[in-house]
Order: C-alpha cells, then structure tokens, then sequence
C-alpha cells in the first residue's frame, strides 16, 4: 500500500521559493511582489502540490479566506464578472461565495445577512440597492467593494465606479446623430428596485439632445424582458431606436421584433449597454457600449487588497466604448 504524501505546507513553498513566510504568502494572492515573483511562486505552488489550509490560516490570521460576490445573475454581463472574479480571487488563494441578488432589494438583504453569517473577510458587490441600509449590516472590519455605483450608506467602503452618465449620452447621441427622435428606454429593473442613476441620467440627457424617451422597467432575464419589449413596440407611436441598458434586454428586444415582423436594423435600431461576447455573434452585430472588464476586476480586487491592509485609494471612473455594428442605422421615413 502507498503511503499518502504529507500535506504541503506554507514553510515548505517559501523554502522552495527562497522567500520568507510572509514574502511568500503576499505572493501566492498577488498582494506584494513583482508580477515575476507572484508567477514563480504560483507555479512552484502548483508543482509542489501545495493548496492553502482554510482552517490554519483562520486560526493563524483571524481570516476565513472567503469573499463574498453577489450580483444580479441573471444578467448576462454580471454573469461573466462574477466568472471573472472569482478566478481572480481563486488565483490569490481566497474562496469566493456567488450569491444571486435577481434584482431584488430583500434578496439583496438575505445574502447581505448570509455573508455576516458566513464570517467573509470581503465582499464583491454590484448592488441592487446602492442606498440600502443593509449595507451596513457588514462589520467595519469587512471589507466591501462596490462595483458599478457606490454604496452611499456604509462608510468605508470601496467603490469601482461606472462613467453612466458619458455611456448613456454616447449611445442616446449615436442614435440621435442617425436621425433618431422617438427612442425606447428598457432599464433593467423590477418594480421593487429603486430608480437607477443611469435610468434616471437618460431623461435628462435626452431631453438635452431632443429626443422624445419612452422609458419602461423590465426583468433583467433575457426570456422574461420579451414581453416588455414587445409592448413597447406595438402601435403606430413605437419608436424607431431602442437603448438598452443591458445586452441581455437588447436580445430581447431582438426577439421581440422579430414576433413582430420587425427587423433589425431596417425598422428598429438596437443599441445595448454591455459588449457581451454574443454581441457580435447575434444577427445583426449588436452595436453596444463596451466595458473593459479585465481592467474592472483588477481594480475591484485592488480595492479589496487595499481595505484589507487599510491602504485604499480612490480611484477615476471607468468609460465604456461605443462598439458600432450593424443594428442602428437610419430611421425609414
């Protein structure tokens, strides 16, 4: 019978390494080192068979490793950014815990209160009610990341902000430049969620530029925000462009559409919010607003690194890039 090997442990990857414990450990989660370090130690990691102990560095740090990241999933982009986190923060050696907010304020509140339970040493939040007062609910010792907007009534917490504002005008005036004057707003929210600031900037932008903005609410589930993007469409006052801020409504919208016998872009422009990766795979290309999503993760997970080690910057808003395809193009008279 073969003997099993001994559990590696932090000691034996610094002495591979030539590193002290410390060193090392800053460089297995990519907190301190030269990106030259952090690659060699992760790699002797691997080849050492080394895996993090959660129960040893708890009782050693007064840390369970875990981070919290919550989102509305059934949004197509968050999907892809909670994927993107949590490889990233597999990577530094932490666990992170997915949670499902579906849009929903009270779902928002449970998993707020399941973290606390849980005992996370961070969390990693594109929230659905950036002013709720269960934000609060999360000790000062956790360190909390909001993506996206930033959470007005906990203090001290970090934020990795969207420019809304220049996404939402770039995309109104794309449309407006091509002779748009009666566009569609879908937002995705429910009506339990308080209003938006990108939702509320559209008003007030496409006032500015002329044009008439019909605005409805919808699911953030692609196959449920059909029928709402099916009853903007019908009679003769439908508008010639829809803005959608998320690529998950634009695709309903698409489906919509096409139940309608309407096609895109000859009787509708389509212009989403996010350049998800089926963006340029659906047909017509959906033109879109573009985030560099690599560039959020790192930020969001230097913002965490930094409220653990209570050195936390403020940092400049991320624009998005118009992405021009083939569905917006000039309105038929």
């Amino acid at each position: 019978m073969s003997r099993q090997q001994p559990r590696r442990t932090l000691q034996d990857l610094a002495t591979a390494a030539g590193l002290s414990l410390a060193a090392t450990s800053y460089a297995l989660r990519g907190v301190r080192g030269s990106p030259a370090t952090i690659a060699r130690v992760r790699q002797l990691a691997d080849d050492l068979g080394y895996t993090v102990d959660p129960i040893a560095r708890a009782l050693a740090s007064g840390r369970t490793g875990s981070i919290g990241v919550s989102g509305s999933l059934r949004d197509l982009w968050q999907q892809d950014l909670s994927v993107l986190l949590t490889r990233a923060l597999r990577r530094q050696g932490r666990y992170a815990m997915i949670a499902d907010a579906d849009a929903d304020p009270a779902q928002e509140r449970l998993i707020v209160e399941q973290f606390v339970a849980q005992r996370v040493d961070g969390a990693l939040v594109s929230p659905v009610d950036p002013a709720a007062e269960h934000w609060r609910l999360l000790a000062p010792s956790v360190a909390v990341v909001a993506i996206g907007d930033a959470l007005t009534a906990r203090p001290g917490s970090a934020s990795v902000l969207f420019d809304n504002r220049y996404g939402v005008a770039t995309a109104l005036r794309h449309l407006a430049d091509r002779g748009h004057r009666r566009i569609g707003l879908l937002a995705p929210s429910l009506p339990s969620t308080p209003g938006r600031p990108a939702q509320l900037m559209a008003a007030s932008i496409a006032d500015a530029l002329g044009l008439e903005l019909i605005a409805r609410d919808a699911p953030a589930a692609m196959n449920e925000a059909v029928a709402v993007a099916a009853g903007l469409l019908t009679g003769d006052g439908r508008p010639t462009g829809v803005f959608c801020l998320s690529d998950s409504l634009a695709f309903a919208v698409y489906q919509a559409a096409r139940d309608a016998g309407l096609r895109v872009p000859e009787d509708l422009s389509v212009v989403g919010f996010d350049d998800h990766q089926l963006a340029g795979l659906v047909s017509p290309g959906l033109t879109t607003m573009a985030w560099d999503e690599d560039a959020i993760v790192s930020a969001a997970l230097s913002q965490l690194n930094g409220l653990l080690q209570g050195t936390v910057t403020e940092l400049p808003p991320f624009r998005p890039t118009l992405v021009v395809r083939s569905s917006t193009t000039t309105p038929r008279r």
